[in-house]
């Protein structure tokens, strides 16, 4: 990877994560679009853990925004009101359970452009039917069950296919629980961050070890970068999401409509 290609990469990843159109599918898709020719062996030993690199940046931006809430969490262990903090972990293991099992089968059947593209398209239709089908919200984080909080954790493992979005599929599971549009968006960025930091001590020491010459200088490069943007996008989502109370996630729909129908007939009928 070169520096420009790092560069666009982070950024892309950075809003990627965040925005509910599945990073996983543009880390598949990116370079198809930029014509990258990326060589076999850092396909197969080194990409994953670069792009956990990048994630990791994202990770570290959730903890500088929501540093408020990590605080009152590690608070609460010692003053025992520990609900939002016990429903994060409820929240957490189904992701971490099934992407210690599934993530390398998944992305290996299905992490090519073509599925990519199609998954995509479905998590348009995701977002778009999934916000239209539930009632309006009215609870914060603290008024979910326990149940409830691990329903929308396991629909956050829908991202363990690349083109479903980590974080539409957890809040829109969070809106069919009853969370108020901001709650769901807040939930979910905060589910995120211990997902992300458990790929990274799996990951990262791997992209440590692989010697290759670069690699890993060019990789704190595009997590700082990815950092960055992601930042501002969470910055962005939050008002958003406060703002808009219904329809928040049409947009994203659109994008992954068209995005992945763009695609899926580049390939189809012109590669």
């Amino acid at each position: 990877m070169t520096i420009l290609q790092t560069l666009i990469f982070a950024i892309i990843q950075g809003i990627s994560e965040l925005f509910p159109i599945s990073s996983v599918a543009h880390g598949v898709l990116v370079p198809y679009v930029f014509h990258w020719n990326l060589s076999p062996e850092f396909l197969q030993k080194n990409f994953l853990p670069y792009v956990v690199m990048l994630h990791l940046g994202t990770a570290v931006a959730l903890l500088i925004f929501f540093w408020r809430e990590w605080v009152d969490m590690i608070r609460s262990i010692f003053t025992g009101n520990r609900k939002v903090l016990l429903l994060l972990i409820v929240a957490t293991i189904p992701a971490g359970v099934l992407g210690v099992v599934l993530e390398k089968p998944l992305t290996r059947i299905f992490s090519n452009v073509t599925s990519a593209s199609i998954f995509l398209i479905l998590n348009g239709f995701f977002l778009f039917f999934g916000e239209k089908l539930r009632s309006k919200g009215t609870k914060e984080i603290k008024d979910l069950t326990m149940g409830q909080a691990f329903i929308v954790g396991l629909f956050q493992s829908l991202a363990l296919v690349p083109g479903f979005s980590r974080s539409g599929s957890s809040m829109t599971a969070g809106f069919w629980m009853g969370l108020k549009h901001e709650s769901a968006a807040r939930f979910s960025m905060l589910m995120a961050t211990p997902v992300i930091a458990g790929a990274s001590i799996l990951e990262v020491p791997k992209l440590v070890k692989s010697g290759t010459h670069g690699l890993l200088q060019m990789s704190l490069i595009g997590g700082l970068a990815a950092g960055i943007f992601a930042f501002i996008s969470v910055w962005i989502l939050m008002k958003w999401f406060k703002k808009k109370e219904i329809q928040a996630m049409r947009p994203f729909a659109y994008y992954c409509w068209i995005a992945g129908a763009l695609i899926l007939i580049s390939r189809l009928f012109f590669a």
